[in-house]
């Protein structure tokens, strides 16, 4: 009736984030970028444009099309076989980087090193090897672009903790306290151990920066059926420990798998990946992390109750046959009453 002009969408040439430098681990989600909108009209449009490395070459790996899991119904932990987990998530084919409605960045878990080139192992980020872009951003009101974003993303790492490799070339990291002795490494440390005696000292046993009466391997094994996680207890001299020695052990609520299988050398479970599958918080999680928790008990001198025992807090990314394993390397742990 009046001819007014229509009213278009405000765009601010003020949008930005709150950071553009990005550096993910390859081979698993990562959502990365905030963005301030600065009042603009929502929702917009966002496009990755101008990919490009420092010396301006032109990189199309990043976006590479392929299979990841995408969640139809909530995992809440109370699944009761592989099936179940499987029947709330279903694959969908996914650029290995993208930008999503909300404008955030994500790295998908399907990315590997393989796929795309990670830092140099020497730790030397040459300029011809950082990955740039910049970002189209519009609605009716217009367009912005945001420029030099930067990319730079970090080998694989199956797992977590992490602290016994380099994560520049996933070899076996040095000792930080000696790190140019060949003979020491770094480890991954237990979570907690509380109440672990010694055999023959019956000195508490520790794991801390100078003694690692303790310590974890997180490593694949042969012979799985691709889904297995096997816990595997060590002694001194390299040799199995029985699982039945953990008599406080609640083996069938250890960690979120099926199909137990518990031999004198190993207690082995099969699992979906990535483990935890959610950040959601379950039973068998602590803080987003998955956590073990292996305990036994014994008589100490008058007949008191000892009970002993050490975990673990972790995370892993890879799907495959995997075993954690928990060494005593220095002195074997007490079992026997007093």
């Amino acid at each position: 009736m009046y001819n007014l002009p229509e009213e278009k969408e405000f765009l601010s040439v003020n949008l930005t984030y709150d950071g553009k430098s990005f550096y993910p681990i390859l081979g698993r989600t990562t959502r990365m970028g905030i963005v301030n909108t600065d009042h603009s009209t929502t929702p917009l449009k966002f496009e990755i444009v101008n990919p490009r490395y420092g010396d301006g070459r032109p990189y199309t790996d990043l976006f590479q099309v392929k299979p990841v899991y995408e969640w139809i119904s909530r995992y809440d932990g109370t699944e009761k076989n592989l099936a179940e987990i499987e029947a709330k998530r279903k694959q969908v084919n996914r650029p290995l980087f993208e930008v999503d409605s909300t404008g955030t960045f994500i790295l998908w878990n399907s990315s590997t090193n393989e796929l795309i080139a990670p830092r140099a192992k020497d730790s030397i980020d040459l300029v011809q090897n950082v990955r740039y872009f910049d970002l189209k951003v519009s609605n009716s009101g217009g367009t912005t672009i945001v420029k030099d974003f930067m990319i730079l993303p970090w080998r694989v790492q199956d797992y977590e903790p992490y602290s016994d490799k380099n994560p520049y070339n996933g070899e076996i990291a040095p000792d930080p306290k000696d790190p140019k002795n060949p003979k020491k490494q770094s480890y991954i440390w237990p979570s907690y151990m509380s109440n672990i005696y010694g055999e023959s000292s019956n000195q508490l046993l520790r794991t801390n920066d100078e003694f690692k009466d303790l310590v974890v391997y997180i490593r694949p094994f042969t012979g799985g059926n691709g889904h297995n996680l096997r816990f595997v207890f060590l002694n001194k001299d390299k040799n199995p420990i029985n699982p039945d020695n953990f008599n406080e052990t609640n083996w069938n609520e250890l960690i979120h798998g099926f199909n137990m299988k518990k031999t004198e050398s190993y207690v082995q479970y099969d699992v979906a990946y990535p483990i935890p599958l959610t950040n959601y918080p379950t039973k068998y999680t602590n803080g987003g992390s998955a956590k073990v928790d292996f305990s036994y008990s014994r008589r100490g001198f008058g007949g008191t109750l000892i009970t002993a025992g050490f975990g673990l807090n972790f995370k892993l990314f890879t799907k495959g046959d995997w075993e954690i394993v928990f060494h005593f390397q220095r002195e074997n742990p007490r079992f026997d009453n007093e």
